[in-house]
């Protein structure tokens, strides 16, 4: 008597385990997929991140907070690591071109020494 509802419905019925079918053609990719697609996203906007903050530290109107940049850039950098590692995203990492990497490095550098060179200045300065 419960199920007499669902009597002579035809078999276009969406049955238990079945779900509905969004298209034909419709290729299902998985939650894995799904997943690391969000994941490579987050990554792409994390570089993007990284690559404003390599732009603001080449700024010569934000010299003053060049310290507080530099660390943040080290933040980012340092969740982008994590995050590759963590999902295994090699070879979004490969993408990314040594040369890059290597400009990184040399802002991050020059900006230490502007930092240094900075204090120093100012600590000229309250001896004199």
């Amino acid at each position: 008597m419960r199920n007499e509802g669902y009597r002579g419905r035809g078999k276009d019925r969406h049955h238990r385990g079945e779900g509905h079918k969004r298209k034909e053609n419709h290729v299902h990719q998985g939650a894995k997929t799904f997943r690391r697609g969000r994941a490579i996203a987050f990554l792409e906007m994390m570089s993007l991140k990284r690559d404003t903050l390599k732009q603001q530290l080449e700024t010569p109107e934000l010299q003053t907070i060049n310290p507080i940049l530099v660390g943040e850039l080290k933040a980012v950098e340092m969740v982008i690591n994590e995050f590759v590692q963590m999902f295994e995203l090699y070879e979004f990492e490969v993408m990314e071109t040594e040369g890059d990497v290597k400009a990184t490095e040399e802002v991050i550098e020059t900006s230490s020494l502007l930092a240094t060179q900075e204090k120093q200045n100012n600590e000229e300065e309250k001896n004199d």
